[in-house]
């Protein structure tokens, strides 16, 4: 093999292999300490989490967010940039738990580490045995608890996820565990949604048990490929409810297309004759990977003929068509299967929210890049007007991860903070089963809306008409509820920024860093 082979076949083997592999911090045992949910005097809950390398994360309640950098005093930046923010963060020794917040000249808040109980276990699913870990808030009596379910990321949850703290420092249990193939867990690492579903419905199960009189509401948050995950574990053991974030109520393969027409229409190409060839292009490459890279590579030799030398064929990206097609069939053919991990490539879950009875709260990013939200949007809402118990929430101008941003000359996004708000939404769904807004600029989109047929234009959000500021339960559900079409076209999508995407509330994302 040439070096030039060679280097293509590994330049592949790295592209396809994206995932990588788990990360544990390279923090000391002085910084460990720090790590935890911290009470301020101004009543406001901080949750200090490891990010990359020897850096921290802070996080306030209200969606605030900078890593503290080690090298730096533990001054932080702003969001996920690298722009110091005016903020600090001073730690007390290991045995204090205490910090100092300050804000440029204000006066510095102290904080204190909240007091919680941690439980970890292990237990079964599918002849493994994963790990995992309860986390309560001080008391006797029962609490909520929400059984957090990954997306598609390799990081150990019991390392790395912030919730298991944030949550219980504001009265509501968090049961995470390392999903198969990561952290302390057993097994092999996989995409797919039935081994993970069937993991994370033993999860609630061990969640319950180990909680024993204190579990009072136990159910599902899932975020990103988690919602995938979440709804059809509820559907293998009883929960009080279902949470999800930024997730699609469509196809992982509908996810790669729209992605791809967006990079298409960002690059300025927008007219329907090129979207048909592209929509050709993507169709090669789903045959391709839905093969397990076994076939299809002729239909791919063929868009590459056909439509190669075109200027607006390097734009097609996606989740994974714009890879695939800058490499030779026979290092897709060899690299392929070493790095598939079984994704549940055409699984869709709308049939299985019609079959859900528990409630369900689905929180949507607006201008999301990563998950185009339209085509999920529009089911939902056709869902809940149907009688499904599906509360929708929508922050506008966020991406992926309920991330808010500015755009810079360059029409690149800056992500700043989590929307405010996002986090309250969660912890009151989990303890109440409904919403009670406001939160912040989040709109609720399901009470009172009429939605149009599914094949009309999506409404936005600002086109939705205010809602009763008051207690909003989910609708109630019909005995027999009418089919829902399977799909939609979506419309004209965002353009996707070049920047990568920040971690994700739960840690539940493939190509974020969870801790960072």
């Amino acid at each position: 093999m040439t070096p030039r082979l060679l280097a293509s076949l590994v330049a592949t083997s790295l592209v396809l292999g994206a995932c990588g592999g788990p990360r544990l911090p390279k923090l000391s045992p002085e910084q460990i300490c720090h790590i935890g949910a911290y009470r301020l005097t101004d009543g406001r809950v901080m949750d200090v989490a490891p990010a990359e390398g020897q850096d921290l994360r802070w996080r306030l309640e209200d969606g605030q967010t900078g890593r503290l950098d080690a090298g730096h005093n533990w001054a932080s930046t702003r969001g996920w940039t690298d722009k110091p923010d005016g903020k600090t963060v001073s730690f007390g020794g290991c045995d204090e738990g205490r910090l100092t917040f300050a804000v440029g000249d204000g006066e510095p808040v102290e904080g204190h580490k909240v007091r919680l109980i941690t439980r970890d276990v292990t237990f079964a699913s599918g002849g493994l045995q994963l790990a995992g870990r309860l986390t309560l808030p001080e008391g006797d009596g029962p609490v909520p608890v929400v059984v957090e379910v990954h997306g598609s990321e390799k990081d150990a949850a019991t390392v790395y996820n912030w919730s298991q703290r944030m949550l219980p420092a504001q009265g509501v249990g968090v049961f995470v565990y390392d999903k198969r193939g990561t952290g302390a867990s057993e097994g092999k690492y996989t995409q797919d949604f039935n081994l993970l579903a069937g993991d994370a419905a033993q999860a609630v199960i061990a969640a319950r048990r180990t909680a024993g009189a204190r579990a009072g509401r136990v159910g599902l948050e899932g975020s990103s490929q988690g919602g995938w995950v979440a709804p059809l574990a509820a559907t293998r053991t009883p929960v009080d409810f279902v949470i999800v974030g930024y997730g699609l109520a469509d196809t992982p393969l509908a996810e790669n297309r729209d992605e791809a027409l967006q990079d298409l229409e960002a690059a300025g190409y927008t007219d329907p004759a090129t979207r048909a060839k592209a929509l050709e292009v993507i169709a090669a490459t789903e045959a391709v990977v839905v093969s397990r890279f076994r076939s299809g590579y002729d239909g791919l030799d063929r868009v590459r003929r056909r439509y190669g030398k075109e200027k607006w064929f390097s734009s097609v990206k996606g989740e994974f068509t714009g890879e695939l097609l800058k490499y030779p069939n026979f290092a897709l053919r060899i690299v392929g299967p070493m790095r598939d991990v079984g994704t549940s490539w055409t699984y869709d879950s709308v049939a299985t929210l019609q079959r859900l009875e528990a409630p369900v709260l689905w929180v949507l990013a607006e201008n999301d890049t990563s998950a185009p939200p339209a085509v999920t949007r529009a089911r939902l809402l056709g869902l809940a007007a149907q009688g499904n118990p599906i509360t929708v929430l929508q922050f506008p101008r966020t991406d992926h991860g309920i991330i808010e941003f500015e755009t810079d000359e360059d029409g690149e996004r800056i992500q700043t903070r989590y929307a405010d708000g996002y986090f309250r939404s969660v912890r009151d769904f989990a303890r109440d089963g409904r919403l009670t807004p406001p939160y912040g600029s989040g709109a609720v989109l399901t009470p009172g809306y009429s939605p149009a047929p599914l094949s009309a234009p999506v409404v936005e959000s600002s086109q939705v008409p205010a809602v009763d500021p008051g207690v909003l339960p989910p609708p109630p559900r019909p005995e027999r509820p009418d089919p829902l079409p399977p799909a939609v076209t979506p419309p004209p999508a965002a353009p996707r920024p070049e920047t990568p995407q920040p971690e994700a509330p739960t840690g539940a994302d493939a190509s974020p860093t969870p801790g960072d």
